[in-house]
């Protein structure tokens, strides 16, 4: 079994000064947590794996191809591969669990 806990995955993103922090790769997925501060831009550009978000927290807006919704703490959004997709609005810091399957290249 492997577990983690979401504020020492916080912690351990925050000291090594990325938005992105792979915590768990397996064969069929990879796991991640995603931060993006208020007011933020969200660089990211379409990946060639299927995606899906679950907000841990914050608020923010987010465009999935021709599509836009608001999401906070609890939302779960699914993009897939090969996408356009942006955070946008972000209104409080943001922080995201992200599942890639198959893992993230």
């Amino acid at each position: 079994m492997k577990a983690f806990r979401l504020d020492e995955l916080e912690a351990e993103r925050a000291a090594n000064e990325g938005a992105y922090l792979q915590f768990l790769r397996e064969r069929n997925m990879s796991v991640g947590l995603y931060a993006l501060d208020a007011g933020a831009h969200d660089p990211q550009n379409p990946h060639s794996q299927d995606e899906v978000y679950v907000v841990v927290s914050g608020r923010a807006s987010i465009t999935v191809g021709l599509e836009t919704t608001e999401v906070a703490r609890g939302s779960v959004v699914y993009v897939p591969a090969g996408v356009a997709h942006k955070f946008h609005h972000i209104s409080e810091d943001l922080r995201v669990l992200v599942v890639f399957s198959p893992p993230e290249a």
